[in-house]
């Protein structure tokens, strides 16, 4: 077989090629640390280089979002711990106002303390974050959640939704609690109704329980209830509605036993005397900033305070404001519950993104040792290739003809 020159200078020349393509391939693993730098390299290796990527790089954004939780949900947690220890204060001042031989001065200090007080649970109640935004708002957070009205009535200017952050796949947190749950919505402690007692009450009563049992039944009114003298001794209750007709009359009233009308139970502490009545209204919640404000005005009527009106409303006031007070720890229990799932959530991120560092470490990473060994080896025969071509190319038949 005869070999041409020109086929000679080709079939060397493609081997120094190939031997520099491979030596510049080991100089780019060498210079990377990785031994797949294209898919070429090892297509079947980079299918799953490229999906423990990008599983890491969802990974690191549910990371950021779970940072972002805890930072608002660290600061909410707080906030309401701080109106949790103020209205623990503020219920020993109205527990303090009850004393009967306190003056009306000292009880208008009272009132000024609780005011004070008041502005300060305000002021949590309309915290904001680094950003500025409210955080008790729900999801309106750049509006001011709560204001007095002229009237001296908290309103609530948020909304009841809650803002959420992705933590995992398909799983959303809370990364606030709405102001309305916290600080608005505190069920009524007496059940669906509030009670107004009359100036002139001289038993020693309080309701304790005003709830619809029978909804069936029920028809939604404002209802009077006054205690007659039935002349035989003992007590008739005259139930009216609110147009103050006769709805119902209970002859000689047990005070053991609930008042049952339209499908509503009432039961009364103590014993009411002849004369004495009260009202009641729908009101199935009520909000702890309303609760504060209706005390300081019946702390500031030194004529009232002292009555046994003002005794049993003071009664209604502590149970609600308790009610109040549960329903900020509920907030706050809320709050803990959901840093405390964030963490678990974080952990088992923390954990997933370490398996696969490590597959992408068994995929990627370069043997360097190996690798080193290869290159010399390519230098080698490229170098052996080298020579071998350069002699070849210096051969001419004329050396061999004297």
């Amino acid at each position: 077989m005869r070999i041409s020159t020109a086929q000679m200078y080709n079939q060397n020349i493609s081997s120094l090629n190939k031997n520099q393509t491979q030596t510049s391939k080991l100089m780019d693993q060498i210079a990377s640390g990785q031994r797949v730098n294209t898919a070429g390299d090892d297509p079947v290796a980079a299918i799953g280089i490229d999906n423990l990527t990008q599983q890491n790089s969802l990974i690191q954004q549910f990371q950021k979002n779970i940072n972002y939780a805890n930072q608002h949900l660290s600061l909410t947690e707080s906030q309401l711990g701080d109106a949790e220890t103020l209205s623990m204060s503020i219920r020993d001042r109205m527990l303090a106002a009850v004393n009967g031989t306190y003056t009306d001065d000292e009880r208008q200090s009272i009132a000024d303390e609780l005011r004070q007080s008041l502005d300060q649970l305000q002021t949590i109640a309309n915290s904001q974050d680094e950003a500025g935004n409210y955080l008790f708002a729900g999801t309106k957070s750049d509006t001011q959640p709560f204001a007095f009205d002229n009237n001296g009535n908290m309103v609530y200017s948020g909304n009841s939704d809650v803002r959420t952050a992705l933590v995992a796949a398909g799983v959303a947190m809370p990364t606030n609690v709405a102001g309305a749950a916290a600080f608005m919505n505190a069920p009524n402690a007496m059940g669906d109704f509030s009670v107004n007692y009359s100036a002139v009450q001289s038993g020693d009563f309080s309701v304790t329980s005003a709830k619809i049992t029978d909804p069936t039944s029920y028809i939604p009114d404002d209802y009077s209830f006054n205690f007659l003298d039935n002349g035989s001794g003992g007590i008739d209750v005259q139930i009216l509605d609110g147009a103050s007709n006769v709805v119902k009359t209970i002859n000689n009233y047990d005070p053991t036993t609930p008042i049952s009308v339209n499908g509503v139970d009432l039961t009364l502490n103590g014993t009411p005397s002849a004369g004495d009545s009260f009202s009641i209204q729908p009101q199935s919640t009520t909000s702890i900033f309303d609760t504060v404000q209706q005390a300081i005005t019946l702390f500031e009527d030194g004529d009232t305070i002292n009555t046994p009106a003002g005794q049993s409303q003071l009664a209604q006031l502590l149970n609600n404001f308790d009610s109040g007070v549960d329903q900020i720890r509920i907030g706050r229990s809320q709050a803990g519950t959901s840093l405390s799932a964030l963490d678990n959530y974080a952990s088992n991120h923390s954990d997933t993104e370490l398996v696969n560092n490590s597959a992408l470490s068994v995929l990627q990473d370069l043997d360097y040792a190996s690798a080193v060994s290869e290159y010399q080896k390519q230098q080698l025969a490229m170098n052996a290739v080298s020579t071998l071509f350069s002699q070849v190319g210096t051969v001419s038949l004329f050396d061999y003809l004297s």
